[in-house]
């Protein structure tokens, strides 16, 4: 098959070569959604491009949340930030000291924002392969006194694991046992698939998660990530008085003010858009496995329950630590290498179920081609 290139200037598109199908990072396929690109226009129209100004963002996401996946966090307990990985590094920096624990396979900048940005020792706890967290293994984490924060992926990325509300309550009971703070990274919550549902991790209630904070967004959702706007949700009024005091107004303003008129159109008027592509990325999940069970059985796979990724076992296939790069020079297929996302990654590799059912099957067949 001979994909068509879009025109465009982002990091999926213009990466690698473009004789390269790439379903590596996390951007989507489609079109924008017609209510944000209609948003985008008519500020552009008015010349609306000076800083950011909240407006209706924490009333709207508030709405949003409670339609979407049944809790509506507190409009005065939301903080704009730039994106996910600012909140987090400025959650990590100003409301936390000491080690960070961590359930690889993670999210790579999991590692990097820990120990490069903010300087923060890891401590790992793997997930228990068929199974998920190892409950056993937070205690004992937790109870380690260097010990200061968790860092959860609720949902799991690169997994696409949704944990249960049971699996939540263990954490946040174990997390005020030893003092540990929680930072729920929920970007990709409205992202379940069909008939799947997440329990956010503040709705437990403050009793158990008041110290802690949850960091969302648009972005992930909606394929918005260029426009920087994300939220940070504290879970008690005393939190968010703490984090008004410990992070300084000017990160809030790296929030982009598109990012902002953009993530109210996708809350308020982006449901039949949101319903439309998560039906797309389930039929691709099953697409692809239907596909991978054929040609390359090797290849196990488990259909995400949130996300819009899929996390692929080559082991058997001899592929070696890094079968993306395998795949890249024989295949010319770019998906996410798994080392990346901690020891738990070798022999694995990500794949970006965002995209037409054309290219899933054209990225099979370049998988297929790239064997030995």
């Amino acid at each position: 098959m001979s994909f068509e290139r879009p025109d465009r200037r982002s990091a999926k598109w213009r990466t690698y070569d473009a004789d390269v199908l790439p379903l590596w990072i996390a951007e989507m396929d489609y079109p924008l959604a017609p209510c944000i690109a209609a948003a985008l226009h008519d500020a552009v129209d008015r010349s609306d491009t000076g800083y950011r100004f909240a407006a209706d963002l924490p009333q709207a996401l508030s709405e949003f949340w409670a339609r979407r996946i049944g809790w509506a966090p507190d409009p005065d307990r939301i903080m704009l930030i730039g994106d996910v990985l600012v909140g987090m590094a400025e959650s990590l920096r100003r409301l936390s000291a000491g080690a960070l624990v961590i359930t690889p396979p993670a999210y790579p900048p999991f590692f990097h924002v820990a120990v490069d940005l903010v300087g923060r020792d890891l401590v790992e706890v793997p997930l228990i392969p068929g199974e998920g967290l190892d409950f056993d293994g937070l205690a004992t984490a937790f109870a380690r006194p260097e010990v200061t924060t968790f860092l959860l992926g609720n949902p799991h990325n690169p997994t696409g694991d949704i944990w249960s509300a049971d699996d939540l309550r263990r954490i946040a009971e174990l997390a005020r046992e030893y003092d540990v703070l929680v930072i729920s990274d929920e970007i990709w919550a409205p992202l379940t698939m069909p008939g799947k549902t997440m329990t956010p991790y503040l709705s437990l209630g403050e009793e158990l998660t008041g110290p802690d904070v949850a960091l969302v967004s648009a972005s992930k959702a909606f394929n918005l990530a260029g426009l920087k706007a994300a939220q940070m949700i504290a879970g008690s009024d005393a939190t968010m008085e703490r984090i008004r005091a410990a992070i300084p107004l000017e990160i809030s303003y790296s929030t982009g003010q598109f990012g902002v008129i953009a993530s109210i159109a996708a809350f308020r008027d982006g449901d039949a858009w949101l319903d439309d592509t998560r039906a797309q990325i389930a039929s691709n999940a099953d697409l692809l496995a239907k596909l991978l069970a054929e040609s390359l059985p090797q290849v196990h796979y488990t259909p995400p329950e949130a996300t819009y990724l899929a996390w692929l076992d080559f082991r058997e296939l001899g592929l070696g630590d890094d079968p993306a790069a395998v795949l890249l020079e024989r295949g010319r297929v770019a998906l996410s290498t798994g080392p990346a996302f901690g020891e738990q990654g070798k022999g694995w590799a990500r794949l970006n179920l965002a995209t037409t059912p054309e290219i899933i099957s054209e990225a099979v067949t370049r998988m297929l081609a790239a064997m030995p």
